[in-house]
């Protein structure tokens, strides 16, 4: 990998990360274009430039991570499943993300889902602030969450629609959700970081650098990203977004088995 590479993953990284389009997935598509995806440097970055998206939450939304001890405990309750689910199928999980295929499905069936969510969800909503989240409703966000362990979900969009099946409205669903991403990326940097070391990489000079880069820029984009993403549901809901997956989705599809057809030739 190298700098020019970093800043591309990164600004994708930081535009992706809080929409329901699947951060992971758009990287490895990226990755995959660059010819860096089967690296694994390249897949401890694309978990560490995540300290910097989540970074960009804390900084926007710093009052909230004061507000109770109430608060926590109820990001501590939704993140549980992923800890539990990271922990079982965290090889099976790593294998996925060098699929391109799966990414591609994945953006289509969700991008169907998301053209349905506000039919499905917005007349029932109940919950129009953070403090009435209930502790159980917490937990099904958190396993909703799960879902996103399969490239090309999206945490934030699995995240979210967990949220407005909870009877949360569009807006505080996506802001648990970002408060959600505080602790769920932080402990996936921590197990990424020890997984690597573990099976022997050590981070060179230059590695170093890449990874600060990364983090800055996916701060930077993650901070103007969440912005107007919130405008933007609360007026629109999520059609745009399941056009664009489907979209991609189906492009992805098409450019592998024309890709493979070629191969064969």
């Amino acid at each position: 990998m190298n700098y020019l590479q970093s800043i591309i993953l990164a600004i994708i990284e930081g535009i992706t990360e809080f929409l329901p389009i699947s951060s992971t997935g758009h990287m490895i598509i990226a990755s995959s274009f660059m010819g860096i995806s089967h690296q694994e440097f390249t897949k401890l970055f694309t978990v560490v430039i995540q300290l910097g998206t989540i970074l960009s939450v804390v900084i926007l939304y710093f009052k909230r991570f004061f507000q109770s001890i109430d608060f926590y405990f109820k990001l501590i309750a939704a993140f549980i499943p992923a800890v539990v689910f990271g922990l079982l199928f965290s090889k099976k999980i790593d294998a996925l993300m060098e699929n391109p295929v799966t990414v591609a499905i994945s953006l289509l069936v969700g991008g169907i889902i998301l053209l349905k969510v506000d039919e499905w969800f917005s007349t029932k909503t109940e919950v129009a602030s953070q403090e009435n989240i209930t502790y159980l409703t917490a937990v099904k966000i958190g396993l909703f969450q799960c879902l996103a362990m399969i490239p090309g979900v999206s945490r934030s969009g699995a995240s979210i629609v967990g949220g407005m099946s909870q009877k949360l409205s569009r807006t505080t669903a996506a802001e648990f959700s970002f408060f959600l991403a505080v602790p769920t990326m932080l402990g996936a940097t921590v197990k990424k970081c020890y997984d690597y070391y573990k099976e022997g990489f050590v981070l060179t000079h230059e590695q170093i650098n890449l990874l600060i880069i990364g983090n800055v820029v996916g701060f930077v984009v993650a901070l103007l990203a969440i912005k107007t993403f919130i405008g933007y549901l609360s007026k629109n809901g999520f059609k745009a977004f399941g056009y664009y997956r489907i979209t991609i989705g189906v492009a992805l599809l098409v450019i592998h088995f024309f890709i493979q057809k070629l191969d064969v030739i």
